[in-house]
Parts: C-alpha cells; structure tokens; sequence
C-alpha cells in the first residue's frame, strides 16, 4: 500500500512596504523617542494655559466665597478697557525696548573690542560675562543699595560734581532704574551673541575691504554690521522675550510704584491676583499677554527664518 504526501501549500508572500510607507515608519521611528517629552510639555505648559482660560470666563474673587459664575467675555472688557492695565502694556513696551535696543547697543560695541588681541583678553570676557551669571534678585538688590541710594549710592557719588547727587532715582525715576539695571544684566547676553558672529566673519572679506581702501566705519557699516543682522535680529527677539517677562527686578527695586508708574504686565497680573484677589480678571490679563507675545514672537521668527533662507540662498 503506497501512499502520497502532499506538498504543503505555500503561502503568498507580503507584499514589499512602498516607499512612502518607509519613510513613514522611519519617521516615526524618529519622532517616538521625542514623544514623552512632547507629552509632558503638554501637560506642563498646554493644561494650565487651558484652566488660565476657564478661570477667565468666570467672575472669580477670592474675597467673594460666593463668587464664580460665568461671565463670558466681560472680563476681557473689563481688561482691555482697564487705565491701569494700559498703562502697564505701555510701561512693558517701554522697559522692553529700551532694555533690549540699549543692551543691543552696548552689546555690539564690546563684542567689537572682544574681538581684538590683546594681553588680558580672556580675562576680560570673563569679568564682562558676570553680570549676566548673577541671578537678578540679587542684580535689583545691588542696584537699588549699593548704586541708586541718594545717601550711600556710588551713582550719587559719581553726579555729585554735575548736582544729582541726592537724586532718589528709584522714587524719582522707577523706569530709568529699572532699564539701567536690566541693562546691566543682559547687555553680556549680547555681547556674546555678536561675538559669535564676528568670528564666524570670514577674514578675507574683511582684508579685501582694507585692500579697497575702506576705512573702520566703511568697514563697520557696509560689511560687519550686515553680516551681524541675523545675530542682532536673534539676540532682540531672544532678548525681548525674556525681558517682557520682568518680574523680580521690579518687585525689589520698586515695587511697580510709586502708584503703577514701573508697573510691567507681570508684575500688574501678580497685583491683581495676589493682592486683589481676583482670579477672573488676572486669568483674561494673562490669556491677553500670551496670545500678544504669541503673535509678535511668530512674526519675528518668521523674519528671521526669511533671512536665514535668504543668505542660505545667496551662498548656493
């Protein structure tokens, strides 16, 4: 008795992945180690953003138990019609400007002296960097005792010979003290930002100018400050950013006073919550400053990008 075996059947074979379906699969595999830290910002940043909202539709006030219903947008109104508040985005726009333009300022002029040889150079950087390593409690501290102090100041001592020598400058001039010392803070921020830049400049551009005949402000003006654009436009947009945020500065050195007069957004926002109570309104004032700086931030950043593709371009 004979018997026959059959060949089992084969199966079909998968077919080959696309190459779309590659690169899709790659690119996950490339996005997955990245994916808790996306969910923890999320849930750091994007869920207090959420509940900042709720809690601005709502007529909120700690000193009112009772409180808490709805009110829609009246809040917003209430804010954006508010003397106080604008007065305190105008003095946010001020100490901004003036902080960051003045540090840019300051910034470029020492990257240009850092930039030379000279005996002592490294120490130099260093000492210039400091301020910006010191935390700013202690940076409003300082400036408010040790330099602005109309008895013991070292500002004082220094204008005595011109008569302002007992000028209180943080009860006379609460903006102008508080920029000067955020200044002093961020202009080493600059500085190395521009530093950055000058030695990425390429040597023979500068010595093919020399060559040409061009003097130190030629030189300055038609080719180091237009390599220099796309660090400057960073360091403002970078600088802007933080410095729109000033709280401790303000809240050591003035206090927002006298009255609101150095009042910045922050620091109004923590008056409203924290000494007036009330939740509703501050939530509505900060849903307002984030979607501003959101606003702002993205078309600087899309400035930026622009010039980067630009000179990207011109080099290809």
């Amino acid at each position: 008795m004979s018997a026959t075996a059959t060949a089992p059947a084969q199966r079909p074979a998968a077919p080959a992945p696309t190459p779309r379906a590659r690169r899709r699969a790659r690119g996950w595999s490339l996005r997955a180690p990245l994916l808790p830290a996306l969910i923890f910002t999320i849930l750091v940043t994007q869920l207090p953003f959420l509940f900042t909202i709720f809690y601005s539709l709502r007529s909120w006030n700690l000193l009112r138990p009772d409180s808490g219903a709805f009110a829609g947008l009246d809040n917003y109104a209430y804010v954006l019609t508010d003397a106080q508040f604008l007065g305190a985005a105008l003095n946010t726009v001020v100490i901004t400007a003036s902080c960051v333009l003045i540090s840019m300022a300051v910034g470029i002029g020492l990257a240009m002296l850092l930039d030379r040889r000279f005996a002592g150079r490294g120490v130099v950087r260093t000492l210039l960097i400091t301020p910006f390593l010191i935390i700013p409690v202690a940076t409003a501290l300082l400036w408010k005792t040790t330099m602005f102090d109309p008895v013991f100041g070292l500002v004082g001592f220094v204008l005595t010979p011109l008569g302002l020598g007992e000028v209180n400058w943080v009860a006379q001039y609460p903006v102008v003290s508080v920029v000067t010392a955020l200044v002093w803070q961020w202009s080493p921020f600059m500085m190395l930002l521009v530093l950055a830049g000058l030695q990425s400049q390429s040597r023979d551009v500068v010595e093919a100018g020399q060559v040409d005949g061009a003097n130190r402000w030629q030189m300055f003006t038609n080719v180091t400050l237009p390599h220099l654009r796309r660090y400057i436009e960073l360091g403002v947009l970078l600088g802007s950013i933080y410095v729109v945020n000033t709280f401790d500065t303000i809240y050591m050195m003035t206090q927002g006073g006298p009255g609101t007069a150095s009042s910045n957004l922050p620091f109004y926002i923590y008056q409203r919550t924290f000494l007036g109570f009330d939740i509703g309104q501050s939530a509505a004032m900060g849903v307002i400053v984030v979607i501003g700086t959101i606003v702002v931030a993205t078309l600087a950043l899309r400035l930026i990008f622009r010039t980067f593709m630009s000179d990207q371009e011109a080099k290809s």
